[in-house]
């Protein structure tokens, strides 16, 4: 273990720690009143169960690490199979909250699972190893290089029909960025845009003409997203406003930790999705730019690594968690800026969640594997 934490990237384990270490102090503080008055638990109740989710993440991350990627290959039809299988059960047994229907709840341990966010890291995981291998073998047929991507784009419609239209874009938006960085995509690339056109009117015109609707009109009023202190009194500009208020309470060093007033639900998912906005409003804005910092520091990390990489399984896998971080946390601070429609995206590593937090940590440590291979092989 001492050989491999040697040769491992540290600085990117150490901002790891830190934004964890952040991420369980704002989940106390941010979810401790609505534990009591929404929930009718103690005010640890959220706490506990994330700092339950970090300890198995770091502990599965510590198998990751000696768990060479060339054995990936003989996981990742089985993994993205299994998540596959999941989005289907999930469309018929899934339990509903707050109108989506994303979770299987687990009565024994009393935990809930969301397979939207294993779905990213297995595409990301299975297109590392599909590419790796067609390369490999120097493959000329371009059309086998767009089965990773049908895969992806099915993947993608089974969450959106549950729906969960954030973590479908995500995974599309991850799936599109490795695939036109796969060498033989970049030379082809004119040719690959047009059969993308091509099959996007395609599509266009079947919605069209089918008479329905993609989206409702709850969602539909999503897009509803700019001005939203205009919009008190409407569900549409309610929490975003109140995140506003946040932000501006706390001012550039905050009111103190645990003296926030807009988690006394004027705030109602103040652990998860507005966790930054309480943040800011406690501990300040300098506190939210170290925050963000810790956050660029990280990425180029993960970039660094990427390129250092000896094959293109490496590359990709590297490269798709450092756009499975990016557009996580552009999506998220976006939404609460009112920059983009809120979807409920969780803050990498800050955010509430044990599903969102087991894949964020784990993803993190195949990178560092990544690192290591860098400096072993």
């Amino acid at each position: 273990m001492k050989k491999i934490l040697a040769k491992i990237d540290k600085p990117l384990l150490i901002i790891m720690i830190l934004l964890s270490s952040i991420g369980l102090l704002m989940v106390f503080s941010s979810s401790s009143v609505a534990a009591i008055l929404r929930y009718n638990k103690p005010t640890i109740y959220f706490f506990v169960k994330q700092l339950i989710f970090f300890i198995i993440a770091f502990i599965g991350g510590f198998i990751i690490l000696h768990i060479p990627t060339k054995y990936y290959k003989k996981l990742s039809w089985l993994y993205i199979g299994g998540v596959i299988t999941a989005l289907i059960l999930l469309l018929g047994y899934g339990k509903i909250t707050n109108h989506t229907q994303s979770w299987f709840y687990i009565p024994v341990v009393g935990l809930s699972v969301q397979p939207s966010e294993f779905a990213k890291s297995a595409i990301i995981v299975f297109m590392a190893i599909f590419y790796n291998s067609l390369i490999k073998n120097k493959i000329k047929n371009l059309y086998l290089y767009f089965i990773p991507v049908s895969i992806a784009l099915f993947m993608g419609v089974l969450i959106a029909m549950q729906p969960d239209f954030g973590s479908a874009l995500i995974l599309l938006a991850i799936s599109f960025c490795i695939f036109i960085s796969v060498p033989m995509i970049k030379s082809n690339l004119p040719k690959i845009l047009t059969i993308l056109g091509i099959g996007a009117v395609v599509v266009g015109v079947l919605v069209l003409y089918s008479g329905s609707s993609i989206l409702n009109s709850d969602q539909m009023s999503r897009f509803n997203f700019r001005n939203p202190c205009q919009r008190y009194t409407d569900e549409t500009g309610y929490q975003v406003c109140n995140g506003f208020i946040a932000i501006n309470n706390g001012g550039l060093f905050g009111v103190g930790i645990g003296k926030s007033t807009q988690k006394f639900l004027y705030l109602p998912e103040s652990h998860t999705d507005f966790i930054f906005a309480i943040l800011v409003e406690e501990l300040g804005l300098i506190t939210g730019i170290f925050v963000l910092c810790l956050y660029a520091i990280m990425l180029m990390r993960i970039l660094i690594i990427a390129k250092n990489t000896k094959n293109l399984r490496n590359s990709i896998l590297a490269y798709g968690t450092f756009w499975l971080f990016t557009f996580h946390i552009i999506v998220n601070l976006s939404g609460m800026l009112a920059l983009l429609p809120l979807t409920g995206v969780p803050l990498p590593l800050m955010s509430y969640g044990g599903s969102s937090t087991l894949n964020f940590v784990l993803m993190l440590f195949v990178v560092e594997r990544i690192a290591y291979e860098n400096e072993t092989e």
